[in-house]
């Protein structure tokens, strides 16, 4: 799955519905950010809301091409080593 541009209050609710469709259908996902410009706690909360619905489903969240803002507000929250964080 591949996300892009901003993902904020207006954009995260979309993000959400296509990441938990993609989790429930699939177990594992693989989210490519590389075309992710920006992304504010809406988009965190995003990606922690799919982290928990991997867990539940035993499945795996991996997140790819995340660029250094991203990667540190991931840090700051803890979610640096789960979802797997990649290149």
């Amino acid at each position: 799955m591949r996300a892009g541009g901003g993902i904020d209050l207006a954009t995260a609710p979309r993000f959400r519905c296509r990441l938990d469709a993609a989790l429930e259908a699939h177990g594992e996902v693989v989210l490519d950010l590389s075309e992710v410009t920006f992304m504010d706690c809406s988009g965190l909360g995003v990606l922690v809301q799919a982290r928990h619905l991997a867990d539940r489903y035993g499945g795996r969240l991996v997140l790819r091409g995340v660029g250094r803002p991203v990667v540190r507000l991931l840090k700051l929250i803890g979610l640096s080593r789960r979802p797997a964080v990649g290149p």
